[in-house]
């Protein structure tokens, strides 16, 4: 029960008693004065009646008495009246009959009243003329104690509404900074901080208000100090200090990352000697200077700067990772970046197309990273030696399918629903108890196994995702993949379906239908989180609401903050896996990566938020990450197996 609610309960059952015992009193006393006043009032009539009738008894005159008798008896407050003529003794008898109008008959049936009578003689001198007796109506006594106590009962109501009324409108008031603290008490185990509240006036609340106030304000520096400490770390061990770019280990964890997931696009080297005869002539400072705003023009002039990771990984090297990006895409970026660069030489007093090179290579299908940075390096020393501004690396490769080819397979496969499923399991690092399975496509094209790193980079070059994410959902929902197990299934969302309010109603509606949607998990990249935030809180919210549970792909990926998790407030998060820790001590690298999974870890466990670590190859490499007490793990030491159903 609410403490209003006791609050009001208490004061109704003191307004109660009172009440009661306010009726019993007035009921008790009423009565007796009833009793008390018809005793008095037959009293009076039986003297001022017998004084009347006494001339008329002395002479006989019967009609006389029987008309003043008549007058008294006629008004309703006598039961009886016994007149006995002592002479002759005759009787008359006068009588009404009892009837009580507008009284309850139960409230009769209490015989609250008994009959009183008065019995006296007339005489004359010392002759006796006659006997009379009269008896009281009660009847008078009901109405009028009835009558009362009704009026009583009425006000006294009257009174207890209005109380309790202006009771309430003053609890609310009084009351009202309980329920600002309370709310505010379930919005910080939210993780949502708000300004401090107002102290009321009350000083018992004033107090309990403060304390709010002051746990919710330490609460949120301990997360903005955790936040602060990752972006902290992660400037220390992931970011070039001259630049302020990703360094070399950002991006070699980043370019892991990104060949370990079906994607498209490429990596360019480029060597600026340039800034050497910078440092040459005007010092170190300058050099320092113009690499600074070299590097913010490449982080915001270039095309596709969302899909694109440029790091500094020397003094005069620099990397650029242009993700879901086709050759002519790459062709337009590396026209951009080569006159931003002359321009940027004219600026710096150097000649331009000159002491600059860039090596191009396309990412192609089951190239590994030594593979591209090797072919990307040779094409890079090609330019040098050749003293040209770039070199393409062209790796010799037969296309199953031309583009319009592919987007006619997909679009079919979609259609159709041909993808072949696959499942990986996410298991608790305590026990290795299966938390969750993700779930994985494939496609049959022509009697062959098309892995998804083939074709789902035409499925985001096409803009399919929505339509694939729709495809596989509804295959979970019709081959009834939750009865298969207790565990429940997570689906990783493309970036199409978090903007696409279609995909958003079909969700809405598709939800309703599953019978067991807290079996479902969405998964939601890091990336398109931070660049469609209001988007992916529609997302979540639909998700939310239906009673399943959403997840962070590739968490840590960003070079940018956390905050996103206090405001989504996700399930789980995944850690990327160019966060992966291996067991080597004497690893430079891999002792950063350590340090900023257990940063990531602590802000994730101060959010109430589950940590899966993935990535995890081998016993050996999961020992290593047991002492940073994540929730689960995922990777190639349980590999993805073929659903079998039924």
């Amino acid at each position: 029960m609410t403490l209003f609610n006791q609050i009001n309960s208490l004061l109704f059952a003191l307004f109660l008693l009172v009440m009661t015992s306010l009726v019993y009193f007035q009921f008790t006393e009423t009565r007796t004065f009833m009793v008390s006043q018809m005793e008095s009032d037959l009293n009076n009539t039986v003297t001022s009646l017998s004084l009347m009738i006494k001339p008329h008894l002395e002479i006989g005159d019967e009609a006389t008495v029987d008309t003043l008798v008549n007058v008294i008896f006629e008004g309703g407050f006598y039961k009886q009246v016994h007149l006995t003529w002592l002479a002759d003794q005759k009787k008359q008898v006068w009588e009404n009959k009892v009837t009580v109008k507008n009284v309850p008959q139960w409230f009769i049936d209490l015989n609250l009243f008994d009959t009183q009578s008065k019995e006296v003689t007339i005489t004359s001198g010392w002759l006796q003329l006659a006997i009379l007796e009269v008896e009281s109506n009660p009847a008078i006594g009901y109405r009028e104690l009835w009558r009362i106590m009704n009026d009583t009962l009425m006000i006294l109501a009257a009174l207890f509404l209005i109380s309790v009324f202006a009771l309430r409108l003053r609890l609310k008031i009084i009351l009202k900074p309980l329920h600002e603290v309370a709310q505010h008490a379930r919005d910080v185990s939210q993780r949502k901080f708000h300004p401090d509240m107002t102290l009321p006036s009350t000083s018992e609340l004033k107090e309990v208000v403060g304390a709010i106030n002051s746990m919710s304000g330490q609460l949120k520096q301990v997360f903005t100090t955790l936040d602060d400490e990752v972006n902290s770390l992660k400037n220390d061990t992931l970011c070039d200090q001259a630049s302020q770019l990703p360094n070399r280990l950002y991006f070699t964890g980043r370019l892991n990352s990104w060949l370990n997931e079906p994607g498209f696009g490429a990596l360019l080297l480029a060597d600026f000697s340039w800034l050497d005869e910078i440092h040459s002539k005007y010092g170190y400072q300058v050099r320092d200077q113009t690499i600074k705003v070299v590097a913010q023009k490449l982080t915001t002039s270039l095309p596709f700067p969302s899909d694109t990771l440029v790091a500094r990984i020397s003094n005069t090297e620099f990397a650029f990772l242009i993700q879901k990006a086709d050759k002519k895409q790459i062709s337009e970026y590396l026209q951009a970046l080569i006159r931003l660069i002359n321009q940027e030489m004219l600026n710096a007093g150097c000649e331009p197309n000159q002491k600059f090179s860039i090596g191009v290579s396309e990412r192609s299908e089951g190239v590994t990273r030594a593979e591209l940075l090797s072919q990307a390096d040779n094409a890079l020393q090609k330019a040098l030696n050749e003293d040209k501004s770039s070199h393409w690396f062209y790796v010799e490769k037969q296309q199953e399918f031309s583009r319009e080819g592919w987007r006619n397979q997909l679009e079919e496969a979609i259609s159709n629903n041909d993808f072949i499923f696959q499942w990986q399991p996410i298991q608790q690092c305590i026990d290795n108890k299966i938390i969750h399975r993700e779930i994985y496509c494939r496609l049959e094209i022509e009697g062959k196994i098309v892995q998804a790193g083939q074709f789902m980079p035409y499925v985001e070059r096409f803009s399919l995702g929505h339509q694939l994410d729709k495809c596989l959902l509804d295959a979970i929902n019709d081959n009834d993949l939750f009865a298969l197990n207790r565990e429940p299934i997570a689906v990783n969302l493309s970036r199409k379906s978090i903007t696409n309010p279609e995909f958003h109603l079909w969700l809405t509606s598709y939800l309703e239908k599953v019978k067991s949607p807290e079996k479902i998990h969405f998964e939601i990249s890091e990336s398109g989180i931070t660049q469609n935030l209001t988007a992916c809180i529609q997302l979540c919210e639909i998700i939310e609401n239906a009673g399943a549970k959403f997840g962070v792909d590739n968490c840590g990926r960003q070079m940018g903050s956390l905050t996103y998790l206090q405001e989504l407030k996700p399930h789980y998060i995944k850690l990327d896996m160019s966060l992966s820790c291996y067991n080597n001590d004497k690893d430079e690298e891999n002792q950063q990566n350590l340090e900023l999974c257990r940063a990531l870890v602590n802000i994730a466990r101060g959010l109430s938020i589950k940590v899966i670590i993935t990535g995890i190859e081998d016993v050996k490499h999961l020992q290593t990450i047991k002492p940073l007490r994540a929730d689960g793990y995922q990777g190639y030491i349980m590999p993805p197996v073929e659903i079998v159903n039924g």
